[in-house]
């Protein structure tokens, strides 16, 4: 069984900095696509960044480049989503993702088979 738990978010204020962690078990993490995803209220889910396998490629929505960097220890079955400069709009519940094997880092929620629980990012103003 495949389990993803996320960990790190929080309340912070604007310019301010987190760290996303999503300890993976049940799966060869190392050969895998990882993806970070946010839903805030309202919305729809939204991809944020995702990495391959290797870490040799990433990806991320616009808006978040220059200031998120997503990572993995693949030792650790780990991956991170090192966020910085937060401003309020990037506050939602966070969720890592399972993409396909020694797959691109795709951006459709369609092509992860399996998701964490989330975890809530609060940033005020």
């Amino acid at each position: 069984q495949v389990q993803l738990v996320e960990s790190g978010g929080g309340l912070v204020q604007a310019g301010g900095s987190l760290r996303l962690s999503c300890a993976v078990s049940g799966r060869t993490f190392s050969s895998y696509v990882m993806g970070w995803f946010r839903q805030a209220p309202g919305k729809d889910r939204e991809f944020v960044a995702a990495i391959t396998w290797n870490g040799a490629s990433v990806n991320y929505v616009d808006s978040v480049k220059g200031r998120f960097t997503i990572s993995r220890d693949n030792a650790k079955n780990t991956v991170f989503l090192e966020m910085n400069s937060l401003k309020p709009e990037d506050a939602a519940v966070y969720y890592c993702a399972v993409g396909p094997r020694f797959g691109p880092p795709i951006v459709g929620a369609a092509g992860y088979d399996y998701w964490g629980q989330g975890t809530q990012v609060t940033v005020s103003s």
